[in-house]
């Protein structure tokens, strides 16, 4: 923790004579804490203040200014990116699966705010090694949690008077702007399937997950 950062906010008595670390503390002015945690527990405990609103605080982990607006906290100065997470593939992923399937690719973000939105963006490419003319779709999609929240079509057409067997190569782009409304870690995971006309297709190792918590 740095030189400013407490573990409480304490609520001083008529009379009381003041310690020159307590002296200190108020001359930070908003209340210093190394992560929401240390936050979280600082208010309502014995010698503690309530927690109301109107309260301000600041995270060291995440270098933001805070408020509390008297059910959760919210950033100060909305709109500004809080933190980015990134993740790239590894090996290379197949499937045939007619329904959706994890992928390997996935982040995990702690927002600090339940305010706070996450952007989330995710590249790719994929490949369909096809029989003669046969066309087809691949599904793309973002799942948080366990739920899908975002999903994108990626069609992978072939020359119907081509009778060539080959391999028809494609990129994906997939941008979300999700509200988790949690300070808890949240995962995001890139799943994909294929339609029953492809028979196989990959994201290759060149694709990468970010995450990035925006202000409200």
């Amino acid at each position: 923790m740095g030189a400013n950062a407490q573990t409480s906010v304490p609520a001083f008595t008529a009379g009381q004579v003041l310690t020159a670390a307590q002296v200190t503390q108020i001359n930070t002015g908003i209340p210093v804490f190394a992560s929401s945690t240390e936050r979280d527990a600082a208010f309502g405990g014995t010698g503690e203040k309530t927690l109301a609103e109107g309260q301000m605080a600041y995270l060291e982990d995440t270098n933001a200014t805070q408020y509390y607006d008297g059910s959760s906290w919210a950033a100060v100065a909305g709109g500004k990116i809080l933190q980015v997470v990134q993740a790239t593939y590894g090996t290379a992923e197949t499937t045939t699966s007619a329904t959706f399937v994890d992928t390997s690719l996935e982040a995990t973000i702690t927002p600090s705010a339940t305010s706070s939105k996450v952007l989330v963006i995710c590249n790719g490419n994929l490949s369909n090694s096809r029989t003669g003319s046969s066309s087809g779709e691949a599904y793309h999609a973002i799942e948080r949690g366990g739920s899908q929240i975002y999903q994108l079509l990626t069609a992978l057409y072939a020359d119907p008077a081509d009778s060539v067997a080959r391999t028809i190569r494609n990129s994906f782009t997939l941008s979300y702007l999700d509200s988790p409304a949690t300070t808890s870690a949240t995962t995001y995971t890139l799943q994909h399937k294929t339609s029953a006309s492809v028979t196989t297709f990959y994201d290759n190792n060149e694709g990468s997950l970010i995450l990035m918590e925006v202000s409200a």
